[in-house]
């Protein structure tokens, strides 16, 4: 049984046996059978009207209908004390769990304070002795206490499934996010490399057929590690090498006619930190190859040990679009900044005086967490690199 179900399920059992006491209080003194039934429809009609009030729903309710709600109790309560006498004064239990439930909180305990103060001088004009005071007074206090934290507590349990189901589906469209910035992180690389060497095919396959079935292997590669990219995204991989990535940036970038000078010397990193600067590598190169007037790049990576900062740097005209704007359409800066922002590092990338690209990130030695990474869901998997 759902908890918020099982919850009101305990309201209800716990209100059934406050009806069936007040009841019994009635019959034990031997009424006539046109009271007795009287007791107990005045008893069904109270513990209905108190399953409604501990409904969900009566929290919402207008302040119209919870003071007719609190009048008709109020009336239930009070008027067949004539008929009862103190037998009936259990029904006080109720109402002030009421008060409590339909009331402004401190409106509520200063009235729930004044009935429970109410019922002992109520029974002492009734002629009660000192026992039965002290009884129904604590059966008023308790009853009205226990109905109004059960109800409470029914109400918590229903908020934390509520809360529960709203994080799940949060999680859902998190996942969905990680997945579609993975996908445009991973592929955005191999396809702008596809594209280039399916040019380069077709302007050699006439004049240079060796060179163009080396080309097409090269192809076939990229086109074989984009498809295990596809693959280890659904399936989940933890590392990334920069040394790698950079080994095959200068490949690609030599392809494409771009005179690339690569100087990765960080040393070993950490797991975490190699995986989100390969991809910022990746990112940076992936948007020089979509620039096709760019002639010459740059790619250095340093650590001073406490930080490892990687820069790629590429000429272009003076009015070079921002390659990682998000005014572009693409949200390449914004996944990057994603990343670096969750191990504690960061991002700048612009044009500079110089009138070059520069793109820089840097993270620090060991990461603040594990948000960097591209997927975070099974053990490290063996990563080919893009010859």
């Amino acid at each position: 049984m759902p908890a918020p179900r099982l919850a009101r399920s305990v309201i209800v059992v716990a209100l059934v046996c406050y009806a069936v006491m007040s009841v019994l209080n009635v019959v034990r003194t031997r009424p006539q059978t046109a009271v007795l039934v009287a007791c107990v429809g005045l008893a069904l009609t109270v513990f209905t009207v108190q399953f409604l009030v501990s409904s969900p729903r009566a929290r919402h309710w207008s302040a119209r209908r919870k003071t007719g709600v609190l009048v008709l109790q109020a009336l239930l309560t009070y008027l067949p004390l004539f008929w009862f006498s103190t037998n009936w004064g259990a029904m006080q239990g109720p109402f002030a769990a009421t008060l409590l439930l339909m009331l402004p909180v401190r409106t509520g305990w200063y009235a729930y304070g004044l009935l429970i103060a109410s019922i002992p001088l109520y029974n002492w004009l009734a002629g009660a002795g000192p026992d039965l005071i002290l009884y129904f007074t604590i059966s008023g206090m308790l009853s009205g206490l226990v109905i109004y934290g059960l109800t409470r507590l029914a109400d918590l349990v229903q908020e934390v499934h509520d809360t529960r189901e709203e994080l799940a589906r949060m999680a859902v469209t998190q996942e969905r996010l990680r997945f579609a910035r993975d996908l445009h992180d991973l592929l955005g690389y191999s396809l702008s490399a596809i594209t280039l060497k399916g040019e380069l095919i077709q302007r050699l396959i006439l004049s240079r057929p060796e060179k163009a079935r080396a080309e097409t292997a090269d192809l076939l590669a990229v086109a074989r590690q984009a498809l295990s990219d596809v693959r280890l995204v659904s399936s989940g991989y933890r590392d990334m090498s920069l040394t790698d990535e950079a080994e095959s940036a200068g490949t690609v970038l030599a392809a494409a006619d771009v005179r690339a000078q690569v100087d990765v010397s960080c040393g070993r990193l950490h797991p975490v930190v190699d995986t989100v600067l390969a991809t910022a590598l990746r990112e940076g190169v992936t948007n020089i190859l979509r620039h096709s007037r760019v002639q010459t790049c740059v790619i250095k990576a340093r650590s001073d040990g406490e930080t490892v900062r990687l820069g790629l740097v590429n000429d272009g005209p003076e009015k070079q679009p921002d390659l990682f704007s998000a005014r572009t359409g693409g949200s390449g800066l914004d996944n990057l900044r994603t990343r670096f922002a969750a191990i504690g590092g960061g991002l700048t990338a612009g044009l500079r005086e110089d009138g070059r690209f520069h793109l820089e990130v840097w993270a620090p030695m060991r990461p603040q967490s594990n948000d960097g990474l591209l997927v975070l869901d099974q053990p490290a998997a063996e990563r080919t690199a893009v010859a």
